[in-house]
């Protein structure tokens, strides 16, 4: 558990710069959005409606087909392996051309699946209740019309509202396929993804650049950090590769930093074959060229949304237990060192997104351009015995449970950093910037492994991306054992 950390090199020259605040996106109508928020949007969207239409339809059916007094508990257990045999297929999946004709043969296969284990278990339970092959067969075909239906109306609103709101889109390749797909995506608006910039690291200033639909030239760029610039000020969504990422220059690279935003990553081309790291499903497509969607290896939405619950539990369970000792801190601050107990300081959360941490108040700082721009306070003789030892023992940082009961933070993650360094250790460090795809937290790999305080950047950073690649909650159990055990020692920074 790192706190604000001796001056970085050249950091106390930093006097006369002003502090870099990282902004999340903004939205055509000048409001504000957060990237990841933005993202669970764009996914989550879609498949509700398509959930809310295959339910709708099972629902119907059976007020049409079922036999009357059929168990609820079987009706339930239906609906909900309906949902599960959909997910498993796919037919939740976001697409660029989604098609219900296609969609027929698993609805179809998935509906005769459920009624037949319907039948059987109807017929075992309740013999009374029980129904034939025909009660089957026309269930099924129900079942499927109206699913498909409810699915035909809502890819036609995603139509519609993919035409009139397209999200900004960044195309990363160069050559002919490059300018093909980045024609195809302004001149057929229904993909509702509109280029804002093309990514050519090795593009020559000659080479012709498709024009926007305005008659403005679309603007190519060719470093990591004018992709990061452009992400953040297009609200950026979604990124398309022309060829896979570990063929292009930087492409691993580039892949990362676009996932890292939260941008949905496809990989298309002219070629069939299938691509790597794809997340399988059905065949898609845009205007003809092959496309599939790509994800990074921490792309586990049911385990993070339970590393979220455990997150909630544990920090609303631990502000109760620790109560009467927060109370005691922050009397004892207030006492020592005035009024102020809390401080409050902007750090760079998940995705980017900026967030105020909690504190208990241990150096009251000059004036914000020191508390923006310091690394280091530990050893600022201004610090009184309270603070002192509220810091060697880290319970300066139990406020940051509300953090994590609010969702900025996570209990276990990399720890987060002030929006001025990130900014200086992006640019510097290699993989920094990749510490950014998981939720920050309290506590980390780095941390428990004695790296906090003044010591090594680019060690914390590689200790990061290790826990991030590797993550479980096992793991994050782990963390938090070992955290526990070293607490109290006296070694905080």
């Amino acid at each position: 558990m790192t706190m604000e950390s001796a001056p970085v090199p050249g950091a106390g020259q930093a006097t006369a710069v002003q502090a870099h605040t990282v902004h999340p996106p903004r939205r055509g109508d000048g409001g504000t959005r957060e990237l990841g928020g933005g993202r669970s949007a764009v996914r989550l969207g879609p498949a509700a409606q398509l959930l809310g239409a295959d339910v709708a339809a099972l629902a119907v059916t059976f007020a049409l087909y079922a036999p009357a007094g059929a168990p609820w508990a079987v009706i339930a257990a239906q609906a909900v392996a309906q949902v599960l045999l959909h997910a498993y297929r796919g037919l939740y999946r976001l697409a660029l051309s989604p098609s219900v004709l296609s969609e027929v043969p698993a609805l179809l296969g998935l509906a005769l699946l459920q009624w037949y284990v319907t039948m059987e278990v109807v017929d075992a339970w309740a013999p009374a209740h029980a129904f034939g092959w025909a009660v089957l067969a026309y269930a099924a075909a129900a079942q499927t019309v109206l699913c498909a239906c409810g699915r035909a109306v809502v890819h036609r609103l995603r139509h519609r509202a993919a035409v009139r709101h397209p999200l900004s889109t960044l195309v990363v390749g160069q050559g002919t396929v490059a300018r093909q797909v980045t024609a195809a995506l302004c001149d057929h608006p229904e993909y509702g993804l509109r280029p804002v910039g093309r990514v050519a690291p090795s593009a020559a200033p000659e080479e012709e650049v498709p024009a926007r639909p305005d008659g403005a030239p679309l603007p190519v760029l060719v470093s990591p950090q004018e992709v990061g610039r452009a992400v953040v000020q297009n609200s950026v969504r979604h990124a398309v590769f022309t060829a896979p990422p570990e063929t292009t220059p930087d492409g691993p690279a580039l892949f990362a930093l676009l996932t890292g935003y939260g941008c949905r990553v496809w990989l298309v081309t002219g070629d069939t074959a299938v691509a790597t790291r794809p997340t399988g499903g059905r065949p898609d497509h845009l205007w003809g060229f092959a496309a599939h969607p790509l994800q990074d290896g921490t792309h586990r939405p049911v385990s993070h949304a339970a590393k979220r619950v455990m997150d909630a539990v544990l920090a609303a369970v631990g502000l109760v237990l620790v109560a009467p000792l927060m109370a005691v801190c922050a009397l004892a601050v207030r006492v020592s060192d005035g009024p102020g107990v809390i401080f409050r300081q902007e750090r760079v959360g998940r995705h980017g997104r900026p967030f105020v941490l909690l504190k208990f108040r241990t150096l009251r700082p000059a004036d914000a351009q020191e508390s923006a721009t310091r690394w280091n306070v530990a050893s600022d003789g201004r610090m009184s015995r309270v603070g002192r030892l509220l810091r060697r023992t880290s319970l300066d940082e139990l406020p940051q449970l509300w953090n994590v009961l609010r969702g900025d933070m996570s209990l276990v993650g990399p720890r987060p950093e002030r929006p001025f360094f990130v900014d200086r250790f992006s640019r510097t460090h290699p993989g920094y910037q990749d510490r950014h795809r998981m939720p920050v937290g309290i506590t980390g790999l780095a941390q428990v492994n004695g790296l906090r305080g003044d010591t090594s950047i680019e060690e914390r950073a590689r200790f990061d991306n290790r826990y991030i690649e590797t993550w479980s909650l096992w793991q994050d159990a782990c963390v938090l054992v070992r955290t526990a055990g070293s607490f109290f020692r006296l070694g905080g920074s």
